[in-house]
């Protein structure tokens, strides 16, 4: 915890002062109680649980002065608060690899399950897009909060061949900021990715952003589960570059063989090996994390980790209002002791 004015906390040297003033006067009214007064009040005085329990009310109330002056400079603490996450990206890969058994039941079903189960488990409010990608990246789901058209896109998926992980981040990207100008058919096709040009030669029009801090934009982030290196489309590095500059998290998923293996169907074979030192840039990039899931289970306690994780955030927060609110409490509590003991504030 520190504090934003720090120089008000020299007003906490007047609290020694007040025990100081406290105790003289307390030792004044005893030698005023022992010269005047009758010995049924000087009983009253020497009584020790009586002269325990006048001194609460005070202590009480010298705390609620400390918690005030705590508050006038401006306390400020790192807590955990509820995320403002609106928009959440789910790219998935439907590369045909996607058919292998290692997960079981293979590894599209048991990603489709740990998808639908990590929505399931969204705040409502948060809405969720879904963007599937093989050798090109389409958009299944624009962002909603419906989650039964969610489940509806996730189980309408359709393997293809070869796997463009940077084009699944700019269909995202595109995806959250429509207005942006981001040319997805430049981008896919690698022509004029700088310039904007659309296919046929007309200049599109880009809007020029201004980068920001990696993982500074709080209001969206996209998870992009992939088994497989890029084959094709755009440089995940590069993509990862255009989520980094707007602020976007990417956080990246890696699921089934690291080592890499030649997966066989319906006569034709491919060669699978799962890119983690790229998948480990693109979310070092953009300030997030890369999760292995090397199972059913390991791929649903990811998703269930990275709800944890979007669902609340921990953050640096001024939290005045919480010693004012315990100086108020205890200012209260010392004055209804008293008068419920003494019939008087303090």
């Amino acid at each position: 915890m520190h504090f934003l004015w720090p120089q008000y906390l020299w007003l906490l040297l007047a609290l020694p002062l007040l025990v100081l003033l406290y105790t003289w006067l307390l030792r004044r009214k005893k030698k005023m109680a022992l010269r005047y007064a009758s010995l049924s009040i000087v009983k009253e005085a020497m009584n020790t649980g009586q002269t325990v329990r006048r001194h609460i009310p005070p202590l009480l109330f010298l705390l609620a002065f400390a918690a005030m002056l705590l508050a006038s400079a401006r306390p400020v603490s790192t807590i955990t608060l509820p995320s403002a996450q609106q928009t959440i990206i789910l790219a998935m890969d439907v590369s045909g690899s996607m058919r292998a058994a290692d997960v079981e039941p293979n590894r599209l079903v048991a990603a489709q399950n740990a998808a639908k189960s990590f929505i399931a488990e969204l705040p409502r409010h948060v809405k969720v897009g879904i963007v599937a990608f093989a050798g090109s990246a389409q958009v299944a789901q624009l962002p909603t909060t419906n989650r039964e058209d969610l489940v509806t896109a996730i189980d309408r998926f359709q393997l293809q061949r070869a796997t463009a992980t940077g084009n699944a981040i700019v269909i995202s990207l595109a995806t959250l900021f429509p207005d942006q100008g981001i040319d997805l058919q430049a981008m896919q096709t690698g022509r004029e990715r700088q310039r904007g040009f659309a296919i046929d030669g007309e200049r599109k029009e880009k809007k020029e952003i201004t980068p920001v801090a990696p993982g500074s934009y709080t209001s969206a982030a996209i998870i992009m589960l992939t088994d497989g290196q890029r084959t094709t489309g755009v440089d995940p590095i590069e993509a990862a570059k255009m989520a980094a500059d707007r602020g976007v998290r990417v956080y990246t998923v890696g699921i089934g063989t690291v080592d890499g293996e030649t997966i066989g169907f319906e006569g034709w074979s491919m060669r699978v090996r799962l890119d983690e030192e790229a998948l480990k840039a693109v979310a070092q990039k953009t300030a997030a994390e890369y999760y292995y899931a090397g199972t059913a289970q390991d791929l649903k306690k990811v998703y269930n980790n990275l709800s944890s994780k979007l669902t609340v955030e921990k953050k640096e927060t001024e939290i005045s209002a919480l010693f004012a609110l315990a100086a108020a409490a205890l200012a209260l509590l010392s004055a209804g002791l008293s008068l419920l003991w003494f019939n008087r504030i303090l």
